[in-house]
């Protein structure tokens, strides 16, 4: 690979050569042994395809991936989107190739799969407390950042590189009360700070956080816990600053999922330094959302900076598709797709469209709605007066959070094209994206 690459190209473009099999749902039992880039020859469309299913819309995936890095040159901040959500190598060469710094990702599996296919430029959001992941990113010839937020992290990694020459590149990372991980408070992460300085195998080069835990909601009180404690993130690296902490010329604060990087970036664009004189260092601002690319009908689409502004917002790029097996009760419809085929922790899927066939022309679902969900099954109540719902029809359904959407498939199809009302199935997978959870 060609060191300058963000991503190996050949790595990516070799998963055209992966074969397609049973162990593949949706995709159609007649193509078994068929590779990637012979089914793509094939011109296949969605009505070639079976239910449960999930698809993703290659309209939106462009300009979702186009909207936020445009948004990011045009405000001066990094863009290192995580990669947890979809854990598709082919989605973060699209991220990359549009200027992201690098790829974050949340564990040692996830960083061993990043570093599978070539990414150079990689932030761990979590603490390294395992002896042999540590040993093992100690190893990499490549930037892997990674986050502490305890004395008692400091000392695994300095007892486990004890008298080794490695260092690792870490920043503090402040929690805050009622969060997930992170010192609680300024003070708590200020000697966090001091030991990582003292160690002689970290350097400390920034500050990170994560404000999505505090709030899930766009209301006063939930944007008022988001800048609290992001006002609390900028005291403490110029406290950081003050006490010259940290161990490198470049300096970055890292924070914001995908729904309050606009938060992020108004609270702490402030520290931004280009270093230009001798005495400063550079300082620069990363964010870190990961669902913007796929977005969804549901969480997201509620909350997202862009959806809340009304400013060009984000385009749902994933659908499901599922299919009646029984109607034997006025008004109900049990569906084929359920927990192991959709996600549901962030709201259950939203029955938008209804046609006899994948492919066929479809019509609104109006005043439907899925009521529950089992391992294989939806139950979706609908007005039997002004709807006919009938055994093999399919709906389309709207999905909400794209990241427990993805673990459920290792290959989705791509379709040139969302469905609509009415739409005569004119879509063709142009492409098949591979997961790797």
């Amino acid at each position: 690979m060609n060191t300058s690459e963000a991503i190996s190209a050949s790595a990516v473009k070799d998963l055209a050569e992966r074969r397609l099999d049973w162990r593949h749902k949706a995709l159609p039992a007649s193509e078994n042994g068929t590779t990637h880039a012979d089914f793509l020859a094939a011109k296949h469309t969605l009505a070639d395809l079976q239910t449960p299913l999930l698809t993703l819309d290659a309209d939106a995936l462009t300009a979702n991936a186009d909207r936020l890095a445009n948004w990011c040159a045009e405000m001066g901040v990094l863009l290192a989107p995580h990669g947890k959500t979809t854990m598709s190598p082919q989605l973060w060469a699209e991220q990359l190739n549009r200027g992201a710094w690098g790829i974050t990702l949340a564990n040692f599996a996830q960083l061993r799969v990043a570093r599978a296919f070539g990414l150079r430029n990689l932030q761990l959001a979590n603490s390294l407390t395992d002896p042999r992941a540590i040993e093992w990113v100690a190893s990499q010839d490549s930037t892997i950042l990674s986050w502490i937020d305890s004395l008692g992290t400091v000392d695994i990694i300095n007892r486990t590189l004890a008298g080794s020459d490695a260092v690792l590149e870490v920043l503090v990372e402040l929690g805050a009360h009622g969060g997930r991980t992170g010192a609680r408070g300024v003070d708590a992460a200020t000697d966090v700070a001091r030991a990582i300085s003292a160690s002689p195998n970290l350097r400390l080069v920034g500050v990170s956080g994560y404000e999505g835990s505090l709030a899930h909601t766009a209301d006063d009180a939930g944007l008022a816990a988001v800048r609290g404690y992001l006002a609390q993130m900028r005291l403490l690296h110029e406290r950081l600053l003050d006490e010259g902490l940290y161990g490198s010329s470049d300096v970055i604060l890292t924070a914001g999922g995908s729904a309050y990087f606009d938060d992020v970036v108004s609270v702490l664009s402030p520290c931004i330094n280009d270093g230009s004189s001798s005495e400063e260092k550079r300082v620069d601002l990363m964010i870190r959302s990961g669902a913007y690319i796929i977005h969804d009908d549901g969480f997201y689409r509620g909350i997202s900076p862009f959806s809340r502004d009304g400013d060009q917002p984000f385009t749902a790029g994933m659908h499901g598709w599922a299919r009646v097996v029984s109607q034997t009760e006025p008004g109900l419809a049990i569906l084929d797709a359920g927990k192991r085929d959709l996600p549901f922790d962030e709201g259950l899927p939203e029955p938008q469209l209804i046609g006899p066939a994948l492919g066929d022309a479809m019509t609104p679902l109006v005043g439907a709605e899925i009521t529950s969900v089992n391992d294989q099954h939806s139950f979706m109540t609908y007005d039997a007066a002004t709807t006919t719902v009938r055994p093999g029809d399919v709906v389309r359904l709207g999905l909400s959070h794209p990241c427990t959407a993805f673990d459920k498939w290792t290959v989705i199809p791509v379709l040139a094209g969302a469905a609509s009302a009415n739409s005569t199935g004119e879509q063709t997978v142009v492409d098949l994206i591979h997961t790797f959870f």
